[in-house]
């Protein structure tokens, strides 16, 4: 895994420019410690800081050129099926001097141009350079899981993995208001969106050719859903066909050059993945971590039950509300774009500990939204499906506004979701997942804003991020919304960040694309119904994994905010960022509203406050530390 960056500029690169180029690779060591280059060809410059997994040798070292020097290649992620496609390069006439996919990715690049995308079975950003023209070709992987930004301005186009990477070049860093409204909803920021102007992500399934200081983009995948056509296969035999595919994909992840692992939360996902992989070698070694303070959340004791039954070499890490308190700077320091998934704290720690021993670990990320696994599913298939219980739980609308509510508790916690749930039942099907996937509503965010937004623009983007919705659509569309907006923004976003700040590859088998297509073709009913969630993947493998898995309820982890910031983080809040006379002399935020949410949290009912507060620290922090 790997850090890339690059600049193409209208003049000759200057000094300065190779300068800053050196910096940017720099500002992504923690992406790559084992070694980084950058090449200068007039006004192109690329670089690379490499974390060595295939090939570990300096012949597979990046900046990487092709045998006659035409081409330059930057690379970040792997290529599964390189073998492969080597095997059937050399028929060709290529002869390799490398044992890695990097090599084969140049060479198919140079067979197929942007046809050589479709071959490749992996997660990747990468950037070609062809010398003879100093065109640029960059692309992004089908689900956006390997990140790469972009900034344009008059003079020049620059890419990076990180947006400290693009910063690094001296970028006029100026907020979009529009974004900044988004992130207000949600705490990360959807789509290909970024918090700068002129800045944006490539989008997932995404290439563009830079040329004469032009980008062009193109998509080269889409999830291939069609409401019209969907798999005539059985249950069954659809089950069959998801374990030949699921097998295939563990398989193809387990290659590495370095020690590899798994994560083991305790739940169905994970499991599933150390079941398969397991199989393909003796004594993994998986990792978990349990929170002594929240035994509620701790699932320790299902991970090492799963850990016993597949022979692992397990190792458990226990944590405090402490050792999350400790990394809390550690974490927003290196976020460098705001982004307040609170979770992400224990998913740095998790990969801290795991990078310990091994450098390679596969996760079961992207199941809940492939196979419908979070509460807001359930809750949409019931309002699809509607029982004598919506008419109970709509008509008592008032009573749960009045009930104290707060992800903090379990009743309130359980208030809070029969609010949004009534709240909902007006709305449109897009409207009602905008909603339930947010922690702020529009109203509020807007009013929060000291200055206001472009409203065309926001209902552009909306409607963009909203587009797999129609009139009389199935719950595919739900699944196929949140494969676009929640996997790619929070979920993946947290995972790479989280783990590339220690320096771990996180491999996620779900996310093999001929798996997502297949489970897109299968009708609604074999991944939600009244009962179950996730239906066909948890009877599927209900045989080979623990009994005890299936018999308890699913539940994500909170970590303690509350408590903190009526404690710990009670000065950071009221006499730094949040304090009435930064927020005044800043001049992002509207005064009042800060202090009507500050006085909610610290209310008996303080809602969705926890999280909104949150959401604020994390973006204050940020634009001391990269814009002040």
């Amino acid at each position: 895994m790997c850090g890339i960056s690059g600049i193409i500029s209208k003049n000759v690169l200057s000094q300065n420019d190779i300068t800053q180029l050196s910096a940017s690779v720099k500002a992504m060591d923690k992406r790559g410690p084992d070694s980084s280059g950058i090449f200068v060809h007039q006004n192109v410059g690329v670089g690379q800081s490499r974390l060595a997994i295939m090939d570990t040798s300096n012949a597979a070292k990046q900046p990487f050129f092709s045998e006659d020097g035409q081409y330059v290649l930057v690379f970040n992620g792997e290529i599964y099926n390189f073998k492969e496609l080597r095997t059937d390069l050399e028929k060709d006439g290529v002869k390799f001097k490398t044992h890695s996919d990097t090599e084969v990715l140049l060479y198919q690049f140079i067979k197929d141009r942007e046809k050589c995308i479709e071959k490749f079975i992996g997660f990747f950003s990468f950037a070609i350079l062809d010398k003879l023209d100093n065109s640029v070709f960059i692309a992004r992987d089908r689900f956006g899981i390997k990140p790469l930004y972009i900034y344009q301005d008059n003079e020049k186009i620059l890419f990076g993995s990180e947006l400290k990477a693009i910063m690094a070049f001296g970028i006029k860093k100026e907020i979009n208001y529009t974004v900044l409204f988004q992130y207000l909803q949600f705490n990360y920021i959807p789509g290909n969106q970024c918090i700068f102007k002129n800045a944006y992500k490539l989008q997932q399934g995404h290439y563009a050719l830079v040329k004469k200081n032009k980008i062009e983009s193109k998509a080269y995948y889409t999830i291939p859903y069609n409401k019209e056509e969907k798999n005539r296969l059985s249950y069954a035999d659809a089950q069959k066909k998801l374990i030949e595919l699921l097998e295939k994909s563990v398989e193809r992840r387990m290659i590495a050059d370095v020690p590899l692992g798994a994560f083991l939360s305790g739940g169905t996902d994970s499991s599933i993945i150390t079941a398969l992989a397991s199989q393909q070698t003796k004594n993994l070694n998986t990792f978990s971590i349990g929170y002594q303070d929240e035994p509620l959340f701790d699932e320790t004791a299902y991970a090492e039950e799963v850990a016993k039954k597949f022979n692992t070499n397990h190792t458990v890490f226990k944590l405090t509300n402490k050792d999350l308190f400790a990394v809390l700077h550690e974490v927003l320091d290196y976020t460098d774009e705001p982004f307040a998934d609170s979770s992400a704290l224990a998913v740095y720690i998790l990969s801290r500990e795991t990078r310990k021993k091994v450098t390679v670990a596969l996760s079961g990320d992207g199941a809940d939204e492939l196979f419908s696994g979070y509460n807001k599913h359930k809750a949409e298939y019931l309002m699809r499906h509607p029982s004598a219980m919506n008419s109970v739980v709509n008509n008592f609308g008032w009573l749960w506004k009045m009930m104290p509510q707060s992800r903090n508790s379990s009743f309130g916690n359980r208030m809070r979701q029969l609010d949004k749930f009534a709240s909902a039942a007006k709305l449109s099907a897009g409207e009602r997942y905008w909603q339930w996937a947010g922690l702020m509503n529009e109203k509020t965010a807007k009013e929060m804003l000291a200055q206001g937004i472009d409203n065309n623009l926001y209902q552009k983007e909306k409607s963009q991020l909203l587009s797999a919705f129609t009139k009389n659509g199935d719950f595919n569309e739900v699944l196929l919304s949140d494969m676009n907006m929640v996997l790619e923004g929070d979920m993946l976003t947290k995972v790479d960040r989280m783990s590339m700040a220690n320096s771990l590859e996180v491999r996620v088998p779900f996310l093999d694309h001929e798996l997502v297509n297949f489970v897109f073709s299968l009708p609604e009913d074999y991944k939600i119904c009244s009962t179950h969630r996730k239906r066909i993947l948890q009877d599927t493998f209900k045989d080979i994994l623990p009994e005890r898995l299936y018999k308890r309820p699913k539940h994500g982890f909170e970590v303690p905010l509350l408590s903190w910031f009526r404690t710990d983080l009670k000065s950071m809040i009221h006499d730094d960022l949040l304090s009435a006379d930064f927020i005044k002399k800043q001049g992002i935020f509207n005064p009042e509203k800060i202090e009507e949410l500050k006085i909610k949290l610290n209310s008996s009912n303080p809602q969705d406050a926890t999280g909104n507060i949150w959401g604020l620290i994390v973006f204050q922090y940020w634009w001391k530390k990269w814009i002040n």
